[in-house]
């Protein structure tokens, strides 16, 4: 079905707070008449999409939020207009030109949708007015803005691979004036409203996208950092012997010094029809069959749930400020999502079939991961332990990062965030007694942690109650280290304990150890020993 901004305010929002996440970003909120566009062809953009209900049930959505301590971010769509003339800008005054460029520059031809003329002196105050209205009427809390590549590069970063060198962001594949104008609508918003929040999907790595505006900068808040789910699909095809620790760290820490950013292992754009999500990469049709808590399960399934475990775990420790899920995928939802559509002919010709407008795979199985007889329990109480701890610990903005392990051989990565050490097995077979970690503080470390647990679907090989002292000496370049248990294919955050912590454990409540003091604050650095060591610093 089509779901209401009702039902989404009276089901889904609690879900979200019960989590632990602090901030929903709603997509497909400006009118669009073509359902299947994910609300990216917008035809009105003033208007709510009245499909879900009307003005005032939105608000009383974001009034919800609010009352339960939610940021609403828009999923604003100022890259690209819909084509459509009847219903939309296009051709508002009987010209090509008004609002968007003139002739195949105001044409986006993968998209099948207008561009933009963001020198035009109108077209600056019609954006800008409409990114004033959201959060004037409406109280939203701040955007994401889609589509950013697209507006910065007149190629629209199509079938271009950015590299990092200056003359790709400052030359004559820049579109300035679009550039200016994002300049312009970061001012307008941190102006009038400073507590607002600006994300830019940008996957070009344009220097200065989240430095203010009075600095030099494009003013963003934080940036999407959108090749990490790409890289993890490209591992995802690999053997697990042929995934390097190494290239994973790289690509998670792989941004601009003191560039915030939002981290996710996966989004909207692998649950669409087309693509699969990460848990159907690693278990496929097994879902369907052996997911039953009553039921054996198989290789591919314990598999599949100890990385989808470890993967989410170590995209949010180290990808950035921020941590992206697409709703359902914290539990490892099944299948994909599908919008009702009929074919679509492109404008080179291309057809793109429909599915006879079919409502088959237009949901989210919510009760999948809230039935206590399936594994998909385990998977979504994992994503709400990882919530608690970073709420109780915050060491994604942790200014002491120290990245000590990337062991191809072992197929161990480690890593201090805070008071927090984290350890990650990959190995697929190897479990290792008595491993010696790292670290920078001395005392005894208690687990918050641990991918194994029972509770999350793991076999349960490490005991909670253990407590691990540090001894002095140099190790991987750390000044001490202790000695930890490390099964295979697990991910475990151990924590510096200055006062006893109070643990407890049940399907509803994870509890974690009182909050501990910040660490010193230290750049990010890695082992220098380490040959593939790569500064953070583009």
């Amino acid at each position: 079905m089509i779901n209401t901004y009702a039902n989404f305010r009276d089901d889904v929002l609690p879900r979200i707070k019960r989590l632990g996440y602090n901030a929903v970003q709603i997509m497909a909120i400006q009118e669009h008449s073509y359902y299947a566009s994910f609300g990216y062809h917008v035809t009105n953009f003033f208007a709510p999409s009245s499909r879900f209900g009307t003005p005032d049930d939105l608000k009383s959505l974001i009034d919800k939020a609010h009352e339960l301590g939610i940021l609403v971010l828009m999923d604003i769509v100022h890259s690209h207009a819909s084509n459509n003339v009847l219903d939309g800008l296009n051709m508002f005054d009987g010209t090509d030109g008004h609002y968007f460029h003139m002739g195949s520059r105001g044409q986006h031809l993968v998209w099948d949708s207008r561009l933009f003329n963001y020198g035009s002196w109108e077209v600056l105050r019609y954006l800008l007015s409409n990114a004033r209205w959201w959060l004037e009427e409406y109280k939203f809390d701040g955007y994401r803005f889609d589509g950013v590549t697209s507006m910065m590069y007149i190629h629209h970063g199509l079938q271009v691979g950015f590299t990092g060198n200056y003359n790709e962001y400052f030359g004559y594949a820049t579109d300035v004036d679009a550039v200016v104008y994002l300049m312009l609508v970061n001012d307008m918003i941190h102006g009038l409203y400073p507590e607002a929040v600006t994300i830019g999907e940008d996957v070009s790595g344009m220097p200065t996208f989240c430095i203010p505006v009075q600095d030099g900068g494009v003013g963003f808040d934080y940036r999407l950092h959108m090749a990490i789910a790409d890289k993890w699909i490209e591992i995802l095809k690999k053997r697990d012997e042929d995934w390097k620790m190494g290239d994973i760290v790289h690509t998670l820490t792989n941004r601009r010094w003191m560039e915030k950013c939002v981290a996710y292992a996966e989004s909207h754009d692998q649950a669409l029809v087309g693509d699969k999500t990460i848990a159907f990469w690693l278990m496929d049709k097994d879902m369907y069959e052996f997911m039953a808590l009553d039921r054996p399960s198989t290789a591919l399934i314990d598999r599949g749930i100890a990385l989808h475990k470890m993967i989410r775990l170590i995209t949010m420790g180290l990808g950035g400020e921020g941590y992206l899920n697409f709703m359902g995928n914290e539990f490892g939802h099944p299948e994909w999502i599908d919008f009702p559509r009929g074919d679509q002919r492109l404008p080179n010709g291309v057809v793109i079939t429909g599915n006879g407008y079919s409502y088959d795979k237009c949901r989210r199985r919510f009760d999948l991961g809230d039935a206590d007889y399936l594994r998909y329990r385990g998977m979504q109480e994992f994503d709400q332990a990882m919530q608690h701890v970073e709420e109780k610990y915050g060491f994604m903005t942790s200014e002491h990062t120290y990245i000590s392990r990337k062991d191809e051989k072992d197929r161990v990565i480690v890593f201090e965030k805070g008071n927090l050490v984290f350890v990650f097995n990959f190995h697929w077979n190897n479990s290792y007694f008595d491993y010696r970690v790292g670290c920078a503080k001395p005392g005894k470390y208690k687990i918050v942690l641990d991918s194994d647990d029972p509770l999350f679907g793991g076999f349960g090989r490490l005991d909670h109650n253990a407590e691990y002292f540090s001894f002095e000496g140099w190790y991987d370049d750390r000044p001490r280290s202790f000695m930890v248990y490390a099964p295979n294919r697990t991910a475990v955050v151990y924590a510096l304990v200055e006062d006893e912590p109070k643990v407890v454990n049940d399907l509803e409540l994870v509890e974690i150890p009182e909050t501990v003091k910040p660490a010193a604050a230290e750049p990010v650095k890695e082992s220098e020993t380490d040959e593939e060591s790569e500064a953070l610093d583009s």
